[in-house]
């Protein structure tokens, strides 16, 4: 299942635009703090689809009944570009247990890449409900190998994939991997190009790098 959340009218695509903006996202604090809050919007929209019971609530009056969440999801992210958008996540989902995976493009001299996963580090996710975020989903194999290095620590029951631009070819590409899995992407918008080098147009960069700096490869 596929939810495109900028599809929809909403503050959602004021935060995504400006990430998207030459000029705006030159501001370092202000690109990450826009990541956190569409991770806060994205979280809320998530935590419709979850498990609910109802619960009594002592006030300082009397006793209310509240239908309140039922499962603590598992927040990961792939190092480094995912840290801010994790962070609204976790901003929302505050008693949750935390995942990390470092995954990247490797490049050789003719510049073609393979994915490297040097680390994972991960509660057991037997049972659990999954939400892994990583901002830019081009081909989707950083996403594929951190998935699959967390899926050693068990078999969650659903997987939410959180990510802020898609392209076609990412998605289907995910949809391939983990088609027998319950399984739903969480998307801000789906950008038609995928570069000969697979960077996403118009896409808005590298996020890693606007997040946090560039990096000597």
């Amino acid at each position: 299942m596929i939810r495109e959340i900028g599809a929809i009218d909403s503050i959602f695509n004021r935060f995504l635009s400006e990430l998207r903006d030459v000029n705006i996202q030159q501001d370092r604090m202000r690109f990450r703090r826009n990541m956190e809050r569409l991770g806060e919007i994205l979280a809320y929209e998530i935590s419709k689809t979850l498990e609910y019971e109802e619960k009594e609530v002592i006030t300082p009056l009397g006793m209310a009944r509240m239908k309140l969440p039922s499962v603590r999801p598992v927040l990961a992210t792939i190092l480094r570009a995912g840290l801010p958008l994790h962070q609204g996540l976790l901003n929302y989902f505050d008693a949750s247990d935390c995942a990390y995976a470092s995954a990247y493009r490797k490049y050789t001299k003719d510049e073609a890449f393979t994915i490297k996963l040097d680390y994972v580090s991960s509660p057991s996710l037997e049972g659990k409900t999954l939400i892994i975020s990583d901002p830019m989903l081009a081909t989707g194999g950083s996403l594929i190998a951190a998935i699959k290095g967390l899926l050693l620590n068990g078999e969650p029951k659903h997987i939410h994939v959180v990510t802020l631009l898609a392209s076609e070819e990412g998605i289907i590409n995910l949809k391939r991997h983990f088609s027998l899995k319950p399984f739903t992407i969480w998307v801000g918008a789906v950008d038609d190009e995928l570069t000969a080098k697979a960077y996403i147009v118009p896409g808005l960069g590298d996020a890693g790098d606007l997040a946090f700096g560039a990096k000597e490869d």
